[in-house]
């Protein structure tokens, strides 16, 4: 079954393409007739939890927003900047309509009058994709006073960003927004309460949203028959590394990771002999080959199992890859990312990476390994957002279950050969 991507390839991104699949018929008394209370509860019922990587439950995170007195904004979180994570640019390149159809329901649900997608400015294509979608949205009645002749209005507006991945944090992506440095805000005050120009605002992601058009015409019971008791639904998977196709598979949440990565429906196999798969975005703790048979690819399973779902980007990669330099290539990405903001992200990502980057280059040294260990368990959790312990949390598991190759690596300095042949010339009492 597909929710998200299963206008593909049907020229969806034109309106009259899309009313004919069907888009848009929500858009009357089937969500006009119900409360904003109704509706939220419809979409706690459907088991829909945030597709960003956080996992919350939407309809939860919208009860939160309050009502009465200040207006209500909408961010749509389009950044999609984390390594091998790409769903979210296709989502809005084939199908623009269903997200601004979903947009137009999370509003109804909030109250919200005004939405902004923010989207990440490499995506060209994308957000000429929607700015044409918007506009022939706005001339069909569809958004902007009374929408289809209702007492409802909503305005949406595309607001490009500047390619920081930091502005994938909810507050930074707020800050971006009011044309602030992107810089992750203290919490509390959370977003739901004091976002926007001080309020309350709701963030949610593409796909997310994308999922509540599907959601409200088959309601929200079939749509959890889709996933497991605790995420309904399907999962949009963005899958590269070595399977013999990589892209873009819609596959329902609970699939086998080796049903995933095997099966001729979706990648067709892995290419070479697998040694192990980061399952849910980089940030994620990787799983070796063995546990990639156990996995299940749901919230619950994988947390079992000490790692994450995360934002549903797949990689698995054979054994002609070298994990330190895997490791490595993640540690320039976070430190070069890393907004400067906290001491610990600021110094510590920059002070882990170099350490790595002796490592790869064959001038690593005894305790480099310990010393990785003692950096990431100093500079976890101890950070306004999460980007310091996004690169903690891989190196921890990297050196957990790849820990040899650390130790090969460094045994390949020739100063350390040079060293250790001299402590066994004394321990043997040469000189």
């Amino acid at each position: 079954m597909k929710v998200c991507t299963q206008n593909f390839g049907k020229n969806a991104q034109k309106i009259d393409a899309y009313k004919k699949l069907g888009g848009y018929s929500n858009i009357g008394s089937r969500l006009f007739d119900l409360s904003q209370f109704e509706l939220i509860d419809l979409v706690q019922r459907s088991g829909l939890r945030g597709r960003g990587g956080a996992g919350f439950s939407t309809g939860l995170k919208w009860s939160f927003v309050p009502r009465g007195g200040k207006p209500v904004y909408i961010a749509v979180n389009a950044d999609e900047g984390e390594p091998g994570t790409f769903k979210d640019h296709y989502l809005m390149r084939e199908d623009p309509h269903r997200l601004i159809e979903g947009i137009i329901i999370a509003g109804w649900a909030l109250g919200a009058r005004n939405a902004y997608i923010y989207v990440r400015g490499e995506f060209l294509p994308a957000i000429e994709t929607l700015a044409e979608a918007i506009r022939e949205a706005y001339k069909a009645g569809i958004l902007g006073k009374n929408i289809c002749g209702t007492k409802y209005s909503l305005d949406i507006a595309v607001h490009r960003g500047a390619g920081a991945y930091i502005c994938g944090e909810e507050t930074a992506l707020i800050n971006s927004l009011e044309g602030r440095r992107g810089q992750p805000r203290l919490k509390p005050p959370f977003p739901a309460v004091s976002g926007a120009w001080n309020m309350p605002t709701c963030v949610n992601n593409v796909e997310t949203l994308m999922s509540l058009p599907w959601i409200l015409e088959n309601g929200p019971e079939e749509y959890l028959k889709l996933g497991t008791p605790k995420a309904g639904g399907t999962k949009v998977f963005c899958v590269s590394g070595d399977v013999k196709k990589r892209g873009i598979y819609e596959a329902r949440i609970g699939i086998p990771l080796m049903e995933l990565l095997e099966s001729e429906e979706y990648c067709g196999g892995i290419a070479g002999n697998l040694k192990g798969c980061i399952p849910g975005g980089s940030s994620t703790p990787v799983l070796t080959a063995e546990e990639c048979k156990k996995a299940n690819m749901d919230y619950e399973s994988l947390a079992d199992m000490g790692t994450m779902f995360g934002s549903g980007a797949v990689m698995p990669f054979n054994d002609t890859h070298s994990i330190v330099e895997m490791l490595n290539t993640l540690g320039k990405f976070y430190a070069h990312e890393s907004c400067g903001q906290c001491t610990p992200c600021r110094e510590g990502t920059g002070y882990v990476q170099r350490i790595i980057s002796n490592i790869a280059n064959g001038k690593g040294k005894d305790g480099d390994i310990e010393l990785l260990r003692s950096l990431c368990k100093g500079f976890e959790y101890t950070t306004i957002c999460p980007l310091a312990t996004a690169l903690a949390i891989p190196v921890q598991s990297y050196l957990q279950k790849f820990c040899s190759e650390f130790e090969a690596a460094i045994l390949r300095n020739p100063e350390h050969a040079s060293l250790r042949l001299s402590e066994s010339y004394r321990s043997a009492g040469w000189w």
